[in-house]
């Protein structure tokens, strides 16, 4: 609470961070704060997300194993490793049941990554609509950055140059193994589809 800045009548205080929808205690410790509070989670598809995951760590240590290595108790059988926090993040019904336990689901907006990068007004209208604002920010705001493979935005009036992500996003991932990726699929798959049901909401990651 001390590091939020003070919110007058008519405005909203957000915050972001990305370990809060994984951590078991958050959503006791978030709902005894405030249980108003209105939650946006930002979802990608589950193996790209683990392989991006395994990029950024693998960039800061040159040395760590494969992401095979990593993924699998056991290469042999296709047993998936769940210990790895690469792969227990992306199963997001998990996650989901823990914060369902204190928040209805119309506390939530479930923004799809892939939109975000495709469609990044689309899914910020649905954004501003959850959040009660006007629709300020549209795709005249946007434009797509080539190298980056992602969409920056355009400078503000006043402002100086255009906001995009920084370096640690848009890294060029690992290639990585199809048979690895397919035995991910199908370990994913009936998470993603219970997560589809929970939200009302098919991200198409099949």
């Amino acid at each position: 609470r001390s590091l939020m800045p003070r919110t007058l009548e008519g405005q909203i205080t957000m915050e972001k961070t990305p370990s809060y929808f994984v951590t078991k205690e958050a959503p006791r410790r978030i709902y005894n704060m405030s249980r108003d509070t209105k939650l946006i989670v930002v979802v990608r598809n589950p193996i790209t997300r683990a392989i991006s995951d395994y990029t950024q760590t693998l960039s800061k240590n040159p040395t760590i194993p494969s992401f095979q290595a990593l993924a699998f108790k056991n290469i042999s059988t296709g047993l998936i490793d769940t210990s790895w926090s690469a792969v227990r993040i992306g199963i997001y019904a998990k996650h989901l049941d823990n914060w369902l336990q204190y928040f209805p689901l119309s506390k939530f907006l479930f923004v799809s990554g892939e939109r975000l990068v495709s469609d990044p007004a689309g899914e910020m209208g649905r954004v501003q609509d959850f959040l009660g604002l006007e629709r300020v920010v549209t795709d005249k705001h946007f434009y797509f950055n080539e190298t980056k493979g992602f969409p920056c935005l355009k400078k503000p009036e006043g402002g100086s140059k255009p906001r995009c992500l920084g370096k640690s996003k848009g890294r060029p991932h690992p290639k990585i193994d199809m048979q690895v990726v397919q035995r991910l699929r199908e370990f994913y798959r009936p998470f993603n589809m219970k997560f589809y049901q929970m939200t009302g909401q098919d991200f198409g990651w099949d």
